[in-house]
């Protein structure tokens, strides 16, 4: 029963903040810090996701395998500026490749 109560009033609070964007004043999304803040939020958000992905265990913890390795390689092509399909195929070659050799 826990599970399910903990399910709908997840929906319930998702489905308010959905709401609460359609409802907030046009005039307080306009400002500077929330235009400033707006703009960096989904770097953020994607940089949180990287990190936690590519440096936790399924536990938790923190590990350095071969995502790491790869998150490495992937950041190297960026600097060189090589287009997103050859450091995607770079990094997964590469998490691959260590994955075979035992790196898990």
């Amino acid at each position: 029963m826990t599970l399910w109560v903990t399910v709908l009033a997840a929906s319930v609070i998702a489905y308010g903040l959905k709401y609460l964007g359609y409802v907030v004043p046009h005039q307080w999304l306009e400002g500077e810090r929330v235009t400033r803040v707006t703009a960096l939020l989904p770097v953020a958000l994607l940089a949180a996701l990287v990190a936690v992905q590519g440096f936790t265990s399924s536990g938790g913890g923190f590990v350095l395998d071969a995502r790491a390795a790869a998150l490495g390689v992937a950041a190297v092509a960026l600097l060189l500026r090589a287009p997103f399909l050859v450091v995607v195929v770079l990094a997964a070659v590469t998490a691959a490749a260590l994955r075979a050799l035992g790196m898990s």
